[in-house]
């Protein structure tokens, strides 16, 4: 439990990423960053995306190496129904034939999930690690940082534009933006315009619900530490524990679907 009258620092503190930036011409970090502008690294972010991202390949590779074709062990199963499990989805809202939809929703799915399963970790835990370690500030959920989720859905808009002009070429993917929903040269600007933001409101919808989700449930855990004793903290972070288990797959689950969705539509020639 924070002290009293600190509780708002506390708060603060667990919400505050490490940051390094370029700063007097040499490295700087934290509070040295506030003036640094865009180019400022969110290290701790970088650190569990990158790493847990690693971690995805590794497991899916050794999975690929160990696999045999009699009766598979407990870890090929495992790693056979999350495939056949993405590959069902993907069937389902994807109807064309495409080899690289479905290792993209695959690597969305676990990397997103592996994201989020990091909010599960108990939250004085590891910054008072990192500050055994020097470091001031220090989160480990990467999906409660909008810089990463923000980054993901940007990397899905530009393959729904690469697909889309893949699919219709550059004459009908203008054509697509121009002339509907109202077919006639006048309607052109209007018609553009609309489509621009309904293109547009796609990754930052993506972002922004998985940011404030996880955002939100990471606040929770941090006001239960925060606000009740520790002896009694138990009965409340253990049951909201149990429910963000179903948000945390459930978001993994909703960024993929619908990052498949918006490029079955990317696939559509109209």
């Amino acid at each position: 439990m924070a002290a009293e009258g600190n509780v708002s620092g506390y708060i603060q503190h667990h919400l505050t990423n490490a940051q390094m930036c370029m700063a007097d011409g040499g490295l700087a970090f934290n509070h040295a960053c506030h003036d640094a502008g865009f180019w400022t690294w969110h290290i701790d972010s970088l650190l569990f995306s990158v790493g847990l991202g690693a971690l995805f390949l590794f497991i899916f590779y050794k999975a690929g190496q160990k696999a045999t074709t009699g009766v598979p062990g407990k870890f090929q199963c495992f790693v056979e129904m999350m495939v056949e499990f993405v590959d069902g989805a993907v069937r389902d809202a994807f109807h064309r034939t495409d080899r690289v939809i479905a290792p993209i929703g695959l690597t969305i799915f676990v990397w997103v999930f592996l994201m989020n399963l990091m909010d599960l970790i108990p939250v004085d835990f590891v910054p008072h690690v990192a500050g055994l370690m020097g470091a001031e500030y220090f989160k480990i959920v990467p999906t409660t940082d909008l810089n990463i989720t923000l980054g993901m859905s940007i990397a899905v808009f530009g393959l729904i534009i690469f697909y889309s002009i893949k699919v219709k070429g550059l004459k009908g993917f203008t054509k697509e933006l121009t002339l509907n929903p109202f077919n006639h040269w006048l309607m052109i600007p209007f018609n553009f315009l609309l489509e621009s933001v309904t293109l547009l409101a796609k990754p930052f919808s993506l972002a922004l619900r998985l940011f404030g989700n996880l955002y939100a449930g990471e606040l929770i855990f941090i006001l239960i530490a925060a606000l009740v004793p520790l002896w009694a903290q138990w009965a409340l972070s253990v049951p909201w524990a149990i429910f963000h288990i179903l948000v945390i797959v459930l978001q993994a689950f909703i960024f993929m679907m619908l990052t498949i969705v918006y490029l079955a539509l990317a696939h559509e020639d109209h």
